[in-house]
């Protein structure tokens, strides 16, 4: 193209009377402009990137149809003065440039000029008379230059700009009402690293804005009162190199901001582990907001009731914090969430995911944290989970992350962005292969095989506690009451303790008046025995099993009562258990049974057939006895009597014929 431009093919190109654009960018070709002359019909001109340093005077003038001029990527010093002449120019791009001063005059004639791109050049200051004249301007971008001050130029004039861009400048200070006069301005864009301060009535008149992004310091006095239609608002807040404790911040002035829809705090430097104040009522008045990102700001973990008066929030982004006790609550009022990057925020594990309330998620970041091992039944509470981001966490490759290996090659719902080229950071053996690659199968194996074995011993254990019980529970019943009786005896003998009583008397207790008014008279009255009762010498407070043991073991004899209501009694069973087991243990005659009414052998509890069965002695029977309780009392003497030595063929007890 160079080549035909060379030969003088614009001067046939522009002769065509239907030419209305013409495309010259990155053509190298010296006074192309003076080839521009007979071009009198544009309606757009493009010559970026032509390494243009000047546009000579009256090579453009005449085209007095142009709307569209494109000048950026050169290397002019300055506003041609043809603009001046360009009275239908709409649209003017000067950026990437060298300009360094504008004057009044620049764009005096270019009062129908929409949209003014003089970004990445060299401006320093700006009068109040360069934009006088531009009652039409939409666009303004004042990017990436060197202004250290706004001169008053936007307190007047530009009655219809909506969008202007200051960021990257060397703005130090920003001044009370420096837009008082931009009533129209809906973006706003003052980022800058060197601003020092933003006075409180700053944005004073901006009744439109809704976007603003801005920098300001940690003791900003900043006021957004004006602003009450602001929908997305970000803020940078720039900190030097030395520690600064902030001053007291005026958080009332974000709580006109009824209508914000995205906040976004970012802290830009390091501010030595001292936590920038967010107020949870700053939040608070914020009942509309949608987004919210803080990155840099946070030391620790939010407070669970951060956004308990967000109810609408459907992303949230924290960074670059220490997020290792974030705790599921936080996300409890924040049920329509559906955006969540938690990357470079030092989470170790998904546990806080465990049971929350997140069913819209449908995309989860996690990059850069110190995330090792993951629980694959953690997303069993994302159901609507559609992405998910986890690059560069040291992950472990081993068993432990088999679950989660298998569910990332076979869920079909989530895509877990990048997975082929997560890498495996543990155990050492393993680092720098593939989190995929890694052999799953053994795990599946072992673990079958240790489910079989844990059945296995389940169920022998099952049929054996069942045979046990069903077959021998009597006989380690017995065997456990007679190593009780044993450890008991061992300890008295050797304390050398004598028989308090001639015999202990075991009854129920719906049995005591034939106990007071037949037995306790000739017993202790008339034949002078000293009997143990439970209801009159057992010791208070000690407890009960110890008062039986005592009294038995205490006692020469055990003289049982028996009823039907005895035998369901559980404390009258265990008297005469622990009477049978000392005659067990002794070999001694120390059981005298007396019964009161007429039982079949049948329904006997076990421990009285034993007792039958072992000893083969008569018993007593009350209602045998008849008339004749004279000798009943009698036959009960001579058992209190007898000997201990018991033998098969010796009968201790005399009366009625044994059953």
């Amino acid at each position: 193209m160079e080549e035909l431009i060379h030969k003088g093919i614009l001067a046939t190109v522009c002769r065509i009377p239907t030419l209305k654009k013409l495309d010259l960018d990155f053509n190298h070709v010296p006074n192309l402009s003076s080839q521009l002359v007979d071009c009198r019909h544009l309606s757009e001109l493009d010559l970026s990137h032509t390494f243009m340093r000047e546009l000579p005077k009256d090579k453009i003038r005449f085209m007095k149809q142009l709307r569209f001029l494109i000048l950026e990527w050169n290397r002019l010093t300055k506003v041609p003065d043809d603009i001046q002449s360009l009275s239908s120019l709409k649209i003017l791009n000067l950026g990437k440039n060298f300009i360094s001063d504008l004057s009044c005059n620049d764009f005096i004639n270019t009062t129908g000029l929409r949209e003014l791109y003089l970004d990445s050049n060299r401006i320093v200051k700006l009068n109040g008379c360069v934009f006088e004249n531009l009652n039409e301007l939409n666009i303004l971008d004042l990017s990436d230059n060197l202004l250290w001050t706004l001169g008053g130029v936007f307190k007047e004039g530009l009655p219809r700009l909506e969008f202007l861009d200051l960021s990257s400048n060397n703005l130090i200070t920003l001044e009370n009402e420096d837009f008082q006069a931009l009533g129209s301005l809906t973006f706003l864009n003052v980022v800058s690293t060197h601003i020092g301060r933003v006075k409180r009535r700053t944005f004073l008149g901006l009744n439109n804005l809704r976007n603003l992004t801005l920098s300001i310091p940690l003791d900003y006095e900043t006021h957004f009162r004006g602003t009450v239609q602001l929908e997305r608002l970000t803020i940078n807040l720039f900190i030097d190199g030395s520690f600064k404790s902030p001053l007291p911040s005026h958080h009332d002035a974000f709580y006109q901001l009824k209508c914000l829809k995205v906040l976004t705090i970012k802290c830009k430097g390091y501010h030595f582990g001292f936590p920038l104040d967010i107020p949870l009522e700053m939040l608070q008045s914020m009942k509309h907001l949608e987004e919210f990102t803080a990155e840099n700001v946070y030391i620790q973990a939010l407070d669970p009731e951060t956004f308990q008066f967000n109810p609408q929030l459907k992303s949230l982004t924290i960074g670059m914090t220490d997020l290792s006790d974030l705790l599921p609550e936080l996300f409890e009022p924040i049920p329509n969430l559906q955006v969540l990057d938690l990357s470079e925020s030092q989470i170790k594990s998904l546990d806080f995911l465990t049971h929350v309330n997140l069913p819209a998620l449908r995309c989860l970041k996690l990059r850069d944290n110190d995330i090792t091992v993951i629980n694959e039944t953690i997303f069993q509470y994302l159901p609507a989970l559609t992405h998910l981001y986890l690059e560069n966490n040291p992950f472990t490759c081993d068993c432990s992350n088999a679950g989660f290996i298998q569910w990332v090659r076979s869920n079909t719902q989530t895509q877990v962005v990048n997975s082929h080229q997560y890498t495996c950071s543990f155990p050492v053996a393993e680092q720098g292969s593939k989190l995929l690659d890694f052999d799953i199968q053994s795990c599946w194996m072992d673990v079958s095989f240790l489910c079989f074995i844990s059945s296995s011993c389940i169920t022998l254990v099952t049929l054996l506690t069942s045979f046990i019980y069903h077959f021998l529970r009597w006989q380690i019943a017995y065997t456990f009451h007679l190593f009780l009786a044993f450890l008991y005896e061992s300890r008295r003998r050797k304390k050398g303790a004598p028989l308090q009583y001639d015999a202990f008397i075991s009854y129920n207790i719906h049995d005591e008046a034939w106990i007071c008014r037949e037995m306790l008279p000739v017993l202790e009255g008339e034949q002078g025995w000293k009997l143990c009762l439970h209801h009159r010498d057992f010791q208070p407070g000690k407890p009960i099993i110890e008062n039986i043991t005592d009294a038995i073991y205490g006692s020469r004899k055990t003289i049982c009562v028996i009823t039907r209501r005895y035998l369901q009694s559980e404390w009258c069973s265990r008297e005469i258990q622990m009477a049978s087991f000392r005659l067990l243990d002794e070999q001694k005659d120390v059981l005298i049974l007396i019964f009161l009414e007429d039982i079949p052998a049948h329904q006997l509890s076990p421990y009285y057939r034993m007792r039958k069965l072992l000893k083969k002695r008569s018993y007593l029977s009350w209602p045998q006895a008849g008339q004749h309780t004279g000798v009943f009392w009698q036959n009960v003497r001579r058992a209190l009597e007898a000997g201990s030595a018991a033998t098969e063929t010796t009968h201790l007890l005399t009366g009625p014929a044994a059953r």
